[in-house]
């Protein structure tokens, strides 16, 4: 079974920056969505959550490590975002996929995400998370924690279908 990759809509932070990025009105035409960013917040100590259909995710659990350190949290914070210490003009890069998005089950997600800074300071983060909804996705949000999304911030969301 071949699988394609569609790209629905992609947003680039313009020169004010973002509080959020956001994709809306997404259509129930596909198997699965992902969600490919890269992003810097102008805030120190900066993680990038996600909502769907206008709601926080209920429940996450994060990996996280930085090549001499890991931890296990519980929380729905998803990943490290390069941010106003890390190294200037690098950009954080993550990953969201939402499995069987458009069914009538509790919508799942998983994300990976890393930080650039060349320096000591950079995560590597994986994430699963949980939002109890039996509703289609028709809405993604993706914010930073403090701060806003700098200029160039940019993400995609594809529609992925088996067929």
């Amino acid at each position: 079974m071949a699988t394609t990759y569609e790209a629905i809509a992609t947003v680039e932070v313009g020169s004010g920056g973002a509080a959020s990025i956001d994709f809306t009105s997404i259509a129930a035409d596909w198997t699965d969505l992902k969600v490919v960013m890269s992003s810097r917040a102008n805030a120190d100590v900066v993680g990038v959550t996600c909502s769907i259909n206008g709601s926080a995710l209920d429940s996450g659990k994060r990996l996280r490590g930085n090549g001499s350190n890991a931890a296990s949290t519980s929380n729905t914070e998803n990943y490290a975002v390069n941010n106003s210490g890390a190294t200037a003009t690098t950009f954080s890069n993550g990953e969201w996929y939402f499995p069987n998005y458009a069914g009538s089950q509790n919508k799942s997600v998983s994300m990976d995400g890393v930080t650039e800074n060349n320096g000591t300071d950079a995560y590597s983060s994986l994430v699963a998370g949980l939002e109890s909804t039996a509703s289609a996705i028709t809405s993604l949000s993706f914010a930073p924690t403090s701060g806003s999304f700098v200029q160039y911030s940019t993400a995609t969301l594809y529609g992925i279908k088996n067929s």
